[in-house]
């Protein structure tokens, strides 16, 4: 077997690596309805894209792993390119939640055996800590399309919200079909509007704040 030639780099084009990853994702969308998403995958989807197994370790080093997180991230840059037609501006905040993350269910609806698999395999125990990371990415990307531009706690406590809605609706739009997925997505999305208004007009920072000056107080002494 001989390694493939070097793919060009210029300025306008991804690396070699880069390129070559999605030439293997490729291939193992194609053959994971028949193989699983597993090591066994990730070697014949390199295989036929001509690596050795040295290539495949510099490439994928996580082996599965790192297969699923190109596949997730895959159909994350999918989504947002739909969403990039949409002006969410125009929508309330509920109505831009709901396209987002309903643009996200379907973004994988081409790869949907492949992407079976592959939640199986993110099911696993020994694949929570990616599955959580990948769901956590997801969700940072369709809040930012959103509009959303925290910093402080709602940053985390927003994208933690959405990550816990779109794990189990995902699962339910590979499994159980877009309808299922939708009923689901559209109750949660109440939770999501919730939070919204329960945090409307509260001082998040006050706490802080209160702490800063009891500190100052303890240094300083009261002026008062």
């Amino acid at each position: 077997m001989t390694d493939p030639e070097p793919l060009p780099n210029t300025p306008d084009e991804p690396d070699w690596a880069q390129a070559m990853e999605q030439r293997v994702l490729d291939a193992a969308i194609a053959r994971a309805p028949s193989i699983g998403w597993n090591a066994r995958l990730v070697r014949a989807a390199c295989e036929a894209e001509g690596l050795s197994l040295g290539d495949e370790e510099l490439l994928l080093p996580n082996s599965a792993r790192d297969l699923a997180a190109l596949l997730s991230r895959r159909h994350d840059a999918r989504a947002l390119e739909a969403l990039a037609q949409v002006d969410a501006n125009a929508l309330k905040i509920r109505e831009r939640i709901a396209m987002a993350v309903s643009a996200r269910l379907e973004a994988g609806a081409d790869d949907l055996e492949a992407t079976r698999r592959c939640a199986g395999f993110l099911a696993l125990p020994t694949n929570t800590d990616l599955a959580l990371k990948l769901a956590w990415e997801t969700a940072d990307h369709l809040w930012r399309w959103a509009g959303d531009t925290a910093t402080d706690w709602n940053h985390y406590s927003k994208r933690a919200i959405l990550s816990g809605i779109l794990i189990p609706a995902l699962t339910l739009r590979w499994f159980d079909g877009r309808a299922a997925a939708d009923a689901f997505v559209a109750a949660r999305i109440e939770n999501v509007m919730a939070f919204e208004k329960w945090k409307a007009g509260k001082d998040f920072d006050a706490p802080g704040r209160r702490f800063l000056d009891f500190v100052s107080r303890l240094r300083y002494g009261d002026a008062a």
